[in-house]
């Protein structure tokens, strides 16, 4: 009898299970059990090779329309070229160096499983050297008849693989495990299977990779995923009820004070939005527990200012607030933003300064010794009652007389323990409002930060201008692009500025394809660009370049001379994708836009179009018309509505990891849940774990579900969820 527990080795002997272990990290039968297939196949259907990604590992189900054998032109020696399709008009080329023995195996007319890497060579897409297994049992080798004879007229496991070790060996070894695997005990409750119409977790193990038909296949994994959802609200439940209880420091809004001074300076009304977001952070901040609250803004909204209120209230309570940002630009943006923002409040002591206000400090890596010692004991002894500081606030020797709040602006760009120093710098649990310009689909909210409460700023201010989005097809129309260096040049000569964003900074930071293996070109780069820029397509303009590598001081030279009007066009990296206002942009062009996230692109554009001239974002990219890269760059282009985009970001990204897996190096076991499809089902999951946990807050009725919880969502990854 297997057991989830039982070492791969004793089902499987030392050579496969090695394999497993060292190319997919699966070491036991339940690893290999809960390694659920990508898809299913059946031969005939279509494959969709149109959407494949370049660089992706892929399998697909594909028939062999053709080949070719050329000599090579750099070495001795020939190189095979099958054509594969999908029946839809598609195709894709297998390409095998010195291999010319193939042909006898790849006839014209057989289906196969076909695993490989796909490359662009010459705007053809290819698998280079391809794993296969052919589904025509006349042309395969004779220790694969079996397997091919199961295959046939049934659903295929397209199993998450390795190069070493295929999907069809995986399908192998899991249809070994399954004539002796013992199923667990069904953790989940009685009553809510009956009430949720759950298959029990042996059929759901056993139908998930050898589904008998469809509706059995649609049961399993709807059971499969409800244990998913379930384990991680049940986790954030009781995160939330024990934050819930927790003691704080309450910091409420005072009667008159550095806040009532500052709306009454401000120079325009508050939005709506700005008004009840305002209220929400002013109850929290005023409750003798600590408050825990994402604020999610589009680019623009006013997220800054509203932390800025909530900060001047922690100020008037008595206490400190401490606003960390993840890059010296936009720390040093935000202290000079926030400086103008306060002016005399911000500068007690000083002799324009108000002498009931308080005094703003920035500290950062590259600050001098004496203006960091300066600035630390500002901080030490209150003199400092905001600070503004990149990952230098988390250093050792950086201690506040009294930390009320901390607001993390773009938190996604922090790692846990980062987050999680800071907090640690106050005597009692500081109250937290972490920003985020990325808008999240309300199912993200609901299971990555579960525990956090959620204000959405939806509303810009007055003032702000459109922008315009345009793709420019590089390959298809090259004249597009001579035309967009013209337009910034318009631009320019209308007075006002632009940026030009590449994906790198130099040469040295992508590996080289290797020897007959072709790819897609380097992406361009801010070294490479700006010569060009300078000496040809901008010629005569005022240009500078900003990215990570820069010194410090000399990327604040940069950033102020651009701000200042003293230079007409940035070469930029993502180093300008949060924080950076320069009202004067009018105009972005991103280089190699296929190469940027969706909601990378969506940040990058909101830097133009912050002042009263509408905004132009164009997109350039060479990625050809119909394929994904292509059809997320249109779907940018066509909505300004980050909700709407952040939803279309997640499809391209591995859901799997909002349990942190990318950020803990760990495998994560969210393997069939989508956050996008399946919002329904994460309600219920939630209104069930909330009802549970009313009622059995530790799960001590119920240890099985406590132990496939502590599974699903180990101490790692609970630490995750609750710090946000």
């Amino acid at each position: 009898m297997t057991t989830t527990d039982t070492p791969l080795t004793k089902v499987l002997g030392a050579k496969t299970a090695k394999a497993l272990e060292d190319h997919l990290e699966l070491r036991t039968a339940g690893d290999l059990i809960y390694h659920f297939p990508r898809r299913y196949d059946q031969r005939g259907e279509h494959t969709d090779l149109r959407s494949l990604e370049v660089d992706e590992q892929v399998t697909v189900l594909a028939q062999v329309q053709g080949m070719s054998v050329k000599p090579m032109r750099q070495r001795r020696g020939n190189m095979l070229e099958v054509t594969i399709g999908d029946g839809s008009g598609a195709t894709l080329t297998c390409t095998f160096f010195n291999q010319a023995w193939r042909e006898r195996e790849l006839r014209k007319g057989v289906w196969g499983l076909f695993a490989g890497k796909v490359t662009e060579f010459r705007g053809k897409r290819q698998l280079n050297g391809p794993a296969y297994q052919l589904l025509s049992t006349g042309a395969t080798k004779d220790d694969a008849a079996a397997e091919i004879e199961e295959f046939a007229g049934a659903l295929i496991p397209v199993y998450p693989a390795a190069q070493a070790v295929p999907t069809w060996v995986i399908a192998k070894c899991v249809r070994t495990l399954l004539d002796t695997f013992q199923p667990p005990d069904d953790p989940m409750p009685a009553e809510i299977r009956a009430t949720r119409n759950l298959v029990g977790i042996g059929t759901a193990l056993r139908e998930i990779h050898r589904p008998a038909s469809e509706p059995s296949l649609y049961s399993a994994k709807h059971r499969l995923k409800w244990d998913e959802a379930f384990a991680v609200q049940l986790t954030l439940v009781q995160r939330r009820a024990r934050a819930a209880a927790a003691p704080g420091t309450a910091r409420p809004r005072a009667d008159a004070g550095l806040l009532v001074k500052f709306d009454a300076g401000l120079p325009y009304e508050l939005t709506e939005g700005q008004r009840e977001v305002g209220e929400e952070i002013a109850a929290d901040l005023a409750r003798p527990h600590p408050m825990h609250r994402l604020l999610q803004g589009e680019v623009g909204s006013g997220k800054t200012l509203v932390s800025v209120r909530a900060m001047l209230q922690v100020v008037d309570a008595g206490g400190q607030a401490a606003l960390l940002a993840p890059t010296e630009v936009l720390a040093t943006q935000h202290f000079r933003g926030i400086s103008a923002q306060l002016g005399a409040l911000g500068r007690a002591g000083e002799l324009d300064g108000d002498p009931e206000g308080t005094q703003l400090t920035l500290v950062t890596g590259s600050l001098g010794a004496a203006a960091r010692r300066a600035a630390l004991a500002k901080v030490a002894d209150g003199t400092a009652g905001i600070v503004v500081g990149t990952h230098a606030l988390l250093y050792e020797g950086v201690d506040f007389k009294d930390l009320g709040l901390v607001v993390v602006d773009e938190q996604h760009r922090f790692g846990v323990e980062q987050r999680d120093a800071l907090r640690a710098k106050a005597e009692r649990p500081p109250h937290v409002l972490v920003m985020t310009a990325t808008p999240i689909p309300r199912t993200v909210a609901m299971t990555v930060y579960g525990d956090l409460e959620t204000s959405v700023l939806s509303q810009l201010p007055r003032g702000r201008s459109p922008i315009a989005s345009h793709v420019i097809p590089a390959l298809e129309k090259p004249a597009y692009l001579d035309r967009a260096w013209v337009r910034i040049s318009e631009e320019v000569r209308a007075g006002h500025q632009a940026y030009v964003v590449c994906p790198r900074i130099g040469e040295d930071e992508e590996t080289p394809p290797k020897d007959d293996e072709p790819s897609r070109r380097p992406s361009l780069a801010v070294t490479e660009v700006l010569p060009l820029l300078r000496d040809e397509y901008l010629k005569g303009l005022r240009i500078a370049m900003l990215h990570g590598r820069m010194p410090p001081d000399e990327k604040d030279a940069v950033m102020r001379s651009f701000a200042a009007g003293d230079l007409d066009v940035l070469v930029a990296t993502t180093v300008i994708e949060v924080g950076v206002d320069v009202p004067n942009s009018t105009v972005m062009l991103i280089l190699d836009a296929d190469r940027f996230g969706v909601s990378q692109l969506h940040q990058l554009r909101g830097r133009v179009g912050r002042g009263s001239a509408p905004g132009i974002c164009l997109l350039h990219t060479e990625a050809v018309e119909g394929s994904a890269a292509r059809e997320r760059l249109d779907a940018v282009a066509s909505t300004t509505d980050g909700f709407k985009l952040s939803e279309i970001d997640l499809e391209q990204r591995r859901e799997g990891d909002v349990l942190g897996a990318s950020q803990s190096g760990k495998h994560s076991h969210l393997r069939l849940l989508s956050l996008l499809r399946d919002e329904k089902l994460i309600k219920e999951a939630r209104a069930e774990a909330s009802a549970l946990i009313g009622d059995d807050p530790d799960l001590t009725r119920h240890p099985a579900l406590a132990a496939s919880v502590a599974a699903l969502v180990d101490e790692d990854r609970a630490e995750y969820l609750e710090k946000g």
